[in-house]
């Protein structure tokens, strides 16, 4: 399944990511957020989106791995991707009906999110 994560770029960008390679995804305290952590496995898809300023689908990761002991504070370890050719503006999202059901609009302070692979279509720039 894929996931959109949410990231402040001042706090840790797309663009750290690609640096660093891999991370483990933290930081997250929301339970749905960290209940959707749990959810996640070896090989899911990811898209990375700037908060803040820009409000906008930036790149790609993929989990490599989850551990879940800790149900309260998962550790997810990802790893970098590409850019996307053309990053998604959230304005683009609200008005698209594709993401009409989407907890990325529903709840907007939810800091992981589960894409339906139609949506995970739309954000890589595809049709």
């Amino acid at each position: 399944m894929p996931y959109l994560l949410k990231t402040e770029p001042g706090t840790y960008s797309f663009a750290d990511l690609q640096s660093d390679k891999q991370t483990v995804w933290d930081g997250v305290t929301n339970p749905a957020a960290v209940k959707n952590l749990r959810e996640m496995k070896a090989g899911d898809q990811l898209i990375i989106y700037h908060t803040g300023d820009e409000k906008r689908a930036v790149g790609t990761a993929s989990v490599i791995s989850v551990d879940a002991g800790d149900p309260k504070k998962p550790l997810v370890r990802i790893k970098a991707g590409k850019a996307l050719a053309s990053s998604k503006t959230l304005a683009e999202m609200k008005a698209d009906s594709r993401f009409k059901d989407s907890p990325l609009l529903r709840q907007s302070r939810l800091s992981v999110v589960p894409l339906t692979n139609t949506q995970y279509t739309f954000l890589l720039g595809n049709k």
